[in-house]
């Protein structure tokens, strides 16, 4: 059996990705912790979906009470602002820049910091026009749920990389 020049390219490639830690976006990293509780502040989201995203990692089991869990990882603040970045001539919004923010930490079971308060601030800049209203507020909705999804992201990188000493 031959290989062809591009099939060795190709398996060139694959194993140069490999090498470098490539991972597909989405994809749990490993946390330290067998079990881990989530807090969230009430009429959020992000604890649910923080919850799915742990929850989809075969390593670590998120559980109903942080009595039962290794560490708690508490959001403690998420929300999201919109600022005015430039005005027309008229004086019309021209652009807006969308905050979002996230204030988590980790605490293990004996109430003690393994992460203290953290912050995470993610930017974007949502033009605007006055003609274009309803396509506007769903483009910022779709923005508002991208910014969360990447705050989940960087929350549970952040957490993998935590060495716990036993």
């Amino acid at each position: 059996m031959t290989l062809s020049k591009q099939n060795i390219l190709f398996l060139v490639i694959l194993f140069l990705l490999a090498a470098c830690g490539f991972q597909l976006r989405g994809q749990v990293a490993s946390l330290p912790f067998k079990s881990l509780h989530i807090t969230a502040p009430e009429g959020q989201t992000i604890g649910m979906d923080l919850e799915r995203a742990v929850g989809a990692s075969s390593t670590t089991k998120v559980v109903a009470s942080a009595v039962e869990a290794e560490a708690t990882l508490e959001i403690i603040s998420a929300g999201i602002e919109r600022k005015i970045v430039s005005l027309s001539g008229g004086g019309r919004v021209r652009d807006f820049n969308l905050i979002y923010l996230v204030v988590y930490r980790l605490v293990d079971t004996q109430g003690i910091e393994i992460v203290p308060n953290t912050e995470i601030t993610l930017t974007r800049i949502l033009p605007y026009l006055d003609a274009q209203i309803l396509a506007k507020e769903a483009e910022e909705q779709l923005l508002k749920k991208d910014m969360q999804a990447d705050a989940i992201q960087q929350i549970i990188w952040r957490l993998s990389a935590i060495k716990i000493s036993s």
